[in-house]
């Protein structure tokens, strides 16, 4: 049998196992597979080649330009799938694990990659909130801006997930413009080896974006600097040792931790045998048990019922978990296989154990169980593990202790104040669910438990055919947890991004903050273009290209007529004592919707051109009312562009309106689509 060499990519050169490499044995028979790590690994170097090569040639190209980047990747791991799933098998994982992990990885770039075209500008610099007035006249302003740091994202991942572990933060770093190194976890670094192999092959990454170290950091984290970032997902001692390193103390090193979380799912009162929902929640926790052999860190820990239903969850849990097959994880019949090492299995055991001073384990026994394909002995292999604590107020170990395998603890709660107090006796955890249908119960939790868990997962009859499970972190979401989860957050869109980047207040002229975020502010300099803005294509516009159009005068026929046209014949417009009634009004006014079509006809230019399409108004809002006999002017702006393909690109327009006195009276951003 070929023992696999893993090798390094350290600062633009692949580097073999050497010394102090360590054996990676197989899940399924427990035979020495592979071997990694190096002690020669030059740490320096290869933060230097990330901080002078990867990172001024990613921080070269846009949002958007990083954001084509990323969906390319995604594209080309997906066309190499089954050679990561062939070798996956050997961590224990099944094929259906290796959707979620393979899968859910690449799907989870390709979002981000989505939400940096969408939600980021094609630029180099993110803007932060609005504009912030800080001077009565407004020619000094405040912006918060987010640009990407100048260091090196490191990134220490958990044996579980060999690629999505490393897509999940690889995405967000790379989207934010910071180079990353990337260190897997020993024991599955040989799938993580191969996904980053196929992204360096591809030719789309920058050099000195992406480096892998197969084994030890080395000394690695006492050279890191203010610019740099550890985000780590593994056990609370681990990280408790790592963010204790003098060097990230000393220099205020970002740390984003994903460690332990005692996670629970809890069963509404109103969900007792015979509910869809009873059947649903039986159903989530046994698929969150054995779902990777329980090797998941959102996975269910801690079940939480009503005390007249603790043992009709245990008789269905149990029915359920006898049915599922153990076995080597290749076979197709196999429905859970093998943690990933026997370290792994002894440490499960140990935790199970502990759990057990407090707790009867009503099923599964480690001690005897079918193995389908597989030695029992030799794989590391362990059957689900269902345990029942009668007094759970009393209890600790099974609110602290976790076994990272196929175990999980069912206790009883009184009423829903009971069970938010058990719930939040894991100090801090990923993920808490709530399997009800009624409403006020979710409302309940979320008041008494959110501030313990970094994500609530309500599902019941009317959301359960298109949820994604207690256990699937999604890329839209925040990952995280306070307290025993880590206290960090990982994804959660754009919010994962920020991470890696420096919010930046910045205070001037609108001139300044235009300039500065390529986004026309208020203030600023108009330019006067050589024709009508709209006759003119995406590349041709100028951002602060302006038009003034003529007034027009606001008359009580064109109140009425749009009154009646439109049906719309509120009191406000038709009924001038009432409207005199109304602190808001002088008397009869003009629709605001009135006055956007004619602000319309004041702008527009009819004729064929490269306005594609008008596609949204955003920010509308009405400031001083219009009477017949007043008159509206239009000022039309070019706010902002974002080129969206190489036919078209969307462009941001900032609309006023103001009266016959410069009064304003409606201010609103329209988005059209022009040629390019």
């Amino acid at each position: 049998m070929t023992i696999q060499q893993i090798s390094s990519f350290a600062a633009g050169e692949w580097l073999a196992p050497g010394e102090g490499a360590r054996n990676i044995a197989s899940a399924i028979t427990g035979e020495v597979i592979a071997t990694a790590g190096n002690n020669a690994l030059d740490a320096q170097a290869m933060l230097d080649y990330a901080r002078k090569v990867g990172g001024p040639a990613l921080r070269a190209m846009t949002f958007h330009e990083r954001a084509k980047m990323l969906k390319a990747l995604a594209l080309h791991l997906r066309e190499h799938r089954q050679a990561m799933y062939d070798l996956s098998f050997d961590t224990g994982a099944t094929q259906s694990d290796h959707m979620i992990d393979i899968d859910g990885g690449i799907g989870t770039m390709l979002v981000f990659a989505s939400k940096g075209r969408r939600e980021m500008p094609d630029g180099h610099v993110y803007l932060d909130g609005d504009v912030e007035q800080l001077s009565r006249n407004g020619t000094f302003l405040g912006q918060h801006i987010c640009t990407p740091l100048q260091g090196v994202a490191v990134h220490i991942n958990a044996f579980n997930f060999p690629v999505w572990g490393m897509l999940e933060k690889l995405a967000p770093t790379l989207l934010a413009g910071v180079p990353a190194i990337v260190k897997p976890a020993t024991n599955s670094c040989y799938v993580t080896e191969l996904a980053v192999k196929v992204m360096l092959d591809s030719g789309l990454l920058p050099a000195g974006a992406l480096q892998l170290v197969s084994g030890g950091l080395g000394d690695m984290l006492d050279r890191l600097t203010m610019q740099d970032v550890v985000s780590f997902t593994g056990s609370a001692d681990t990280a408790m040792k790592l963010r204790s390193n003098p060097v990230i103390l000393e220099n205020s090193v970002r740390f984003v931790a994903e460690q332990d979380s005692l996670n629970a799912s809890i069963l509404g009162p109103d969900a007792q045998p015979g509910t869809p929902e009873f059947d649903l929640f039986v159903k989530e926790v046994q698929r969150e048990m054995t779902t990777k052999a329980g090797q998941k860190c959102t996975a269910i820990r801690r079940i939480i019922a009503p005390e007249n239903t603790v043992q009709a969850v245990i008789e269905a849990l149990s029915a359920r978990l006898a049915k599922t097959v153990i076995g080597d994880p290749r076979k197709e019949t196999t429905r859970m296989g093998a943690l990933v090492s026997n370290g792994q299995k002894r440490d499960v055991l140990e935790k199970a154990a502990i759990i057990g001073q407090e707790a009867e384990r009503v099923f599964g026994n480690p001690e005897a169980f079918d193995v389908d394909g597989a030695d029992a002995e030799k794989g590391a292999f362990v059957p689900p593990m269902l345990f029942h604590c009668a007094n759970p107020d009393a209890a600790q170990r099974v609110h602290d202790t976790e076994a990272f395998g196929p175990v999980s603890t069912i206790m009883g709660y009184r009423d829903l104040d009971h069970a938010i107090e058990l719930v939040n006796k894991g100090q801090g955890s990923l993920v808490a669910s709530v399997i009800t249908h009624d409403p006020a119960v979710a409302r309940q939790v979320a008041l008494g438990a959110g501030a313990y868990h970094g994500r609530l997962y309500f599902n019941n009859r009317d959301s359960m055919k298109e949820s994604t499970g207690h256990g699937s972190p999604l890329p839209h979401m925040v990952h995280g947890g306070p307290g025993r989860a880590g206290g960090g957050e990982e994804m959660g869109g754009v919010r994962g991004v920020k991470h890696y980047m420096q919010r930046t207040a910045i205070q001037g002229s609108p001139e300044i903050l235009s300039a500065i975020g390529e986004k026309w502010v208020p203030g600023a300099t108009e330019i006067e273009g050589p024709a009508h803005p709209f006759t003119r294509k995406y590349g041709e516009l100028a951002i602060g290209e302006t038009l003034h159009t003529a007034p027009r005068t606001i008359s009580m026929e064109d109140i009425e007529h749009f009154a009646n046209f439109t049906g719309d014949t509120f009191y406000a417009h038709m009924d001038q004592e009432a409207a005199e009634r109304n602190p808001f009004f002088p008397g009869r006014v003009a629709h605001g919707y009135l006055l956007l079509s004619f602000a319309a006809g004041l702008f527009v230019e009819p004729n064929e051109g490269p306005v594609l399409a008008n596609t949204g108004l955003d920010s509308l809002r009405f400031m001083k009312p219009v009477e017949a006999g007043d008159s509206i002017k239009v000022r039309l702006t070019v706010k902002k562009k974002t080129k969206r393909n190489d036919e078209y690109g969307e462009v941001r327009w900032h609309v006023t309106l103001t009266n016959q006195d410069d009064e304003l009276v409606a201010e609103y951003e329209l988005l059209t689509m022009n040629a390019y």
